[in-house]
């Protein structure tokens, strides 16, 4: 086994390696969309329409890594409504096809970054669970070849926590890289990464790009095909082209970033004074329970402090008056002006210190998650995991 570094526990913010997520479809998958849709990709003409309209289909997906909000976490939709709704939504009747093994044509170097990556996010997301370790790993690496995600495995697992609105594992935004890890807990999930590396298939997943536990029912979940239950996660893919074996046959080209600098070590851009703040836009609006430190333009990413007196609802309610309905917006608060960070992403400072994190999709869907030593008496779904 090729080992990577080792890393204990995770709390630097993460910087300066995020691959672009969208884009237009690469050349293969445009052949292959031409062929399957009758088209004879005689010239380069024919080639580039097609990755145009492939392009634009894949602008129209639901649950796409540039504005999908949290996979994971604790929603304000009641559990059992939740559950309920998603067992409303059947499985697929068909035979779910397992997807192709995994070719890694990287370097030595690749191999031990994209080890660590996916051991870490097996740990995060699925505990020690050994099917749910491999069902994640499954999904990072079915992913990883699709065009619709970043192409290596680093780039997968933390797509979109460097985002103002949401991230695609919701363990790299939601604070949970001050976990701690234990020595065993790595030897095994890094040995489940190498097999999948070296083209172990977790078949009962198949080409599922998508997964969420049963007890959120995030807006997109219902638009797609859901393939299988592993434990309390449930495995979706698109439907049509997008979710077929053929979509996800990019090759794996290497480049992983280094990760070591960027997760370990002392920040930086950290510091005990407050970082100053930019304007706010005219019509943000006026809130009960606290202030607001920062708005982008959009107003689709939010930084507030939470009054001293104000409880979990208090917060809830601040981030719903500065959300709109109808577009995905992500509101995260403090207890102190010095603990607000100037933008994305978070420093580590800012990540120890969050209380509060809301996001909203446009369908509605609401997910928050509360530092519980701050409002104590929440369920456990609802607490910001802390440092273990």
């Amino acid at each position: 086994m090729t080992s990577g570094p080792h890393f204990p526990y995770l709390r630097q913010s993460l910087r300066h390696f995020w691959p672009a997520a969208l884009g237009a479809a690469p050349v293969l998958a445009a052949i292959a969309a031409c062929l399957l849709s009758g088209m004879e990709p005689r010239n380069l003409d024919a080639i580039t329409l097609a990755q145009t309209r492939a392009g634009a289909d894949l602008a129209e997906l639901p649950g796409r890594a540039g504005d999908a909000p949290l996979l994971n976490g604790a929603p304000l939709l009641p559990m059992d409504e939740a559950r309920a709704r998603n067992a409303a939504v059947p499985f697929y009747a068909g035979r779910i096809e397992p997807a192709a093994r995994f070719r890694f044509t990287g370097s030595p170097v690749d191999l031990s970054r994209a080890v660590e990556c996916l051991a870490l996010a097996a740990m995060a997301e699925a505990g020690p669970s050994d099917p749910g370790q491999r069902a994640v790993i499954q999904v990072v690496l079915n992913r990883v070849r699709h065009p619709a995600f970043a192409k290596t495995v680093c780039g997968v697992v933390f797509e979109g926590a460097e985002r103002r609105t949401g991230c695609q594992f919701t363990f790299t935004c939601d604070g949970s890289l001050e976990r701690r890890y234990s020595d065993p807990a790595w030897i095994a999930a890094r040995a489940r990464a190498v097999e999948a590396l070296n083209g172990a298939v977790y078949a009962p997943v198949g080409n599922a790009t998508h997964y969420h536990t049963d007890w959120v029912f995030p807006w997109w979940s219902p638009k797609l095909v859901k393939l299988a239950r592993v434990e309390t996660h449930l495995f979706l893919r698109w439907p049509g082209y997008w979710g077929s074996k053929a979509a996800g046959n990019l090759p794996y080209r290497g480049g992983e970033p280094d990760i070591r600098p960027l997760l370990a070590g002392p920040d930086p851009l950290a510091t005990d004074a407050a970082l100053p703040q930019p304007d706010l836009p005219a019509d943000t609006p006026a809130v009960t329970g606290g202030q607001v430190q920062m708005r982008d333009a959009s107003g689709r990413a939010n930084f507030v402090v939470i009054d001293a007196a104000s409880s979990a609802e208090d917060a809830a309610a601040i981030a719903r008056k500065l959300c709109k309905p109808d577009a995905t917006c992500r509101v995260l608060g403090w207890g102190t002006r010095a603990d607000v960070p100037a933008a994305f992403p978070l420093p580590p400072s800012a990540r120890a210190s969050l209380q509060f994190s809301f996001t909203r999709d446009p369908s509605g869907r609401e997910i928050a998650l509360y530092d519980c030593e701050r409002f104590p008496g929440l369920p456990r779904e609802s607490c910001i995991p802390k440092a273990r």
